[in-house]
């Protein structure tokens, strides 16, 4: 049996949670709230879930996988969604990519973004990127090398069909905040850098569902956010 929107009352009781609690991060990092959107994750989620996130009013949603993105394009097809890749990303999806994705933010070597790029090109249509930086020491933690950061944004600048828009990272799964909170400070840093070498990069996505707030005080300018929104996942 299909589960209507009334199975999921709980999610707009969640939304409202987790933009108060965005709000108030801001505010303690005396930021604006404005200044900080929230992305958002709704990986492993079916498609009556999403449709009644829809119904609140979201309309952009982050997928790890792009195989779930291309099962769930179509059900929500008149649904105007967005999809955002935030997943480690293969070159063989590249063509699905091109295709469904409104945004990829796990950009992270040369040779996926010409993929991206020579499938776009087929396609008619750009794409906007946010390049994975790897601020973490974790193994399992993917992402392109800070000290590659500025030879690959000089690359990409030959790609017209990627639109580099900022940066994202993972922080290290840790219980102390200030290790987490170093990746953070490390990936505006970084940010600081390459726009003092002319490079337009505004946007900040850092943060999910447990570390958002240190992500907030060390200037994200996006959250990512899934279990605080849409529950814990099976």
């Amino acid at each position: 049996m299909s589960e209507t929107n009334d199975d999921f009352g709980y999610l707009r009781a969640n939304w409202t949670a987790v933009r108060e609690r965005v709000d108030a991060a801001c505010r303690d990092a005396g930021r604006a709230p404005a200044e900080v959107s929230i992305l958002p994750v709704s990986k492993t989620f079916g498609t009556d879930a999403i449709r009644a996130a829809v119904a609140l009013g979201l309309h952009r949603f982050g997928e790890n996988k792009v195989q779930e993105i291309r099962e769930k394009a179509g059900p929500l097809a008149d649904c105007g969604i967005e999809w955002v890749v935030i997943g480690h990303l293969q070159t063989n999806k590249a063509k699905d990519v091109a295709r469904l994705a409104s945004e990829v933010q796990s950009l992270d070597r040369l040779d996926l973004a010409e993929a991206l790029d020579r499938r776009l090109q087929a396609e008619g249509r750009a794409l906007e990127v946010l390049i994975q930086v790897k601020t973490s020491p974790e193994e399992s933690k993917h992402g392109l090398p800070p000290d590659e950061l500025p030879a690959f944004l000089a690359a990409l600048r030959n790609l017209d069909t990627l639109r580099v828009r900022g940066l994202m990272t993972m922080a290290v799964n840790a219980e102390d905040p200030a290790p987490v909170r170093a990746c953070f400070r490390l990936l505006r840093e970084l940010r600081d850098r390459m726009t003092a070498q002319g490079h337009d990069l505004p946007r900040l996505s850092m943060g999910m569902s447990g570390d958002f707030p240190l992500a907030i005080a060390e200037g994200a300018t996006e959250v990512r956010i899934g279990t605080a929104i849409f529950g814990r996942r099976a």
